[in-house]
């Protein structure tokens, strides 16, 4: 008799693999110091896509035949002490094989995008180790059954992620703009962490089905209680808003556009500016328990719609303009999932992701594209400048445009309200610390360093 329960194992393992396999690949000849040809590096890439892609639909495929609606594959507790225990569990459900199976297909795409973008750029093997390490962090964030192996993951996603943004090294801003991109992931990071913490106080470990119930997604049922979903629940909602780039952490999406155009599709239009939709759908249950959570989730996607769609208006290159775009879908989303419409959000994830790759790609192509159509219409294209006018006074509509200029001031509110008070806290911490040590010694041990005024720090910085 045909064993389908070990096929079935057997694919999902090589859905994990595939791209762990390129990404050791790729860098194990980097850190070696010979780096692998443009043809060997694609060819490669292309294999890792099909094998993980063809096992995946084929799971699909045997998931729907079988009518197995989850399925949980277990690699044993890698730490195993009294109370705690991490394990590496990867699920596939409903949620986690369209998510995963659209990452191999997008990442696909990009990746054939790129050989040829990419091609005798001085760069080109970092670039595509840094996308191999994206691809498996979002495999493995994609279907992760426990909350260790989804911060894995999410980890390996938020580095490549800010390392790509700053690729073109020799030039300041994009280093700069990718130091901005990891702080605010370092805060959704830490968010994402104390949600763990939390997670192994109120249930013992960090298996989703302990938190969510057994039940397959989305009709899982939470297990604790509404207090405990507000806790855990918020730590979540911060870790999706820093990585999606939810009000107040939008600041950082267009300063991303400063890496690669195809890394810029793949990481801000169509994959990880979605991970934090992601993680709230993986979380459904818990929104469930508490209608103030639910209530939090719809109002910050509202004012990330209603924001996004402001500033886009005013932003002067195409990229900024499409990531703008890309964060009001991401809010409205983000809305219907706190309203409890998880198919209509996962459905909605796909197809925007899907469009926003195809706008990113072209890009590059499009001021020739407008040409070509204005030659041939004879004229400039018609604007209509739509209810905007008829509907909002002038006034109104000045400051508007003032403060979608200012991209709402964000990053300036973040300084001084969230990084300026850190970082005298630190300052002060410092210097209780040089007190009590001179106390200690009897004398002066080593010599105060003058400490610039945080504003200063914050504009080098920053």
């Amino acid at each position: 008799m045909f064993d389908y329960e070990l096929l079935i194992r057997v694919l999902g393992l090589t859905v994990v693999a595939a791209p762990c396999f390129l990404l050791v690949i790729l860098g194990a000849a980097s850190l070696v110091g010979h780096p692998l040809g443009e043809r060997t590096i694609a060819r490669l890439g292309h294999t890792s896509i099909a094998v993980g892609l063809l096992a995946a639909v084929t799971m699909l495929g045997m998931m729907l035949s079988l009518d197995t609606r989850r399925l949980a594959i277990e690699l044993g507790s890698w730490v195993a002490i009294p109370h705690y225990h991490f394990s590496i569990k990867f699920e596939f459900d409903r949620l986690s094989v369209p998510f995963v199976i659209l990452s191999f297909v997008l990442c696909g795409t990009i990746g054939a995008f790129a050989n040829r973008y990419m091609h005798r750029e001085r760069g080109f093997n970092r670039f595509f180790v840094l996308y191999a390490l994206f691809l498996t962090g979002m495999v493995v964030t994609s279907l992760a059954g426990t909350i260790e192996t989804l911060f894995t993951g999410w980890e390996m996603v938020g580095l490549s992620s800010a390392m790509l943004v700053a690729f073109f090294q020799e030039r300041p801003a994009p280093v700069r703009n990718g130091l901005r991109v990891w702080s605010v992931y370092r805060i959704s990071d830490a968010a994402l962490l104390i949600a763990s913490v939390v997670l192994h106080h109120v249930t013992g470990e960090g298996d989703f089905d302990k938190l969510l119930g057994t039940g397959p997604w989305p009709e899982g049922i939470a297990e604790i209680s509404s207090h405990e979903a507000i806790l855990v629940g918020a730590l979540l909602l911060v870790a999706a808003a820093g990585k999606s780039a939810l009000v107040p952490f939008s600041g950082w999406l267009p300063r991303a556009m400063e890496g690669p155009t195809p890394s810029s599709a793949v990481f801000y239009g169509a994959l990880s500016v979605h991970l934090g939709a992601f993680l709230l759908l993986r979380v459904g249950p818990i929104l469930e328990l508490s209608p103030w959570l639910a209530g939090a989730v719809i109002v910050a996607g509202l004012v990330t719609a209603i924001f996004a769609a402001v500033a886009g208006r005013v932003q002067t290159d195409i990229k900024s303009a499409l990531s703008f775009a890309s964060l009001t879908q991401v809010g409205i989303i983000v809305a219907e999932i706190g309203c409890g419409l998880r198919y209509v959000a996962l459905v909605h994830i796909l197809g925007h992701a899907c469009l926003r790759t195809l706008q990113f790609l072209r890009a590059p192509t499009l001021l020739t594209d407008y040409r070509t159509l204005e030659n041939a219409i004879g004229d400039h294209l018609p604007q209509d400048a739509g209810p905007w006018v008829r509907w909002v006074p002038d006034a109104l509509r000045l400051r508007l445009y003032r403060l979608a200029l200012e991209r709402g001031h964000l990053d300036t509110w973040l300084a001084d309200g969230l990084v300026a008070p850190i970082i005298n806290l630190f300052e002060s911490c410092d210097a209780l610390e040089r007190r009590w040590t001179d106390f200690l010694a009897g004398r002066q041990s080593r010599e105060s360093e003058r400490m610039r005024p945080v504003s200063e720090s914050l504009e080098e910085h920053l």
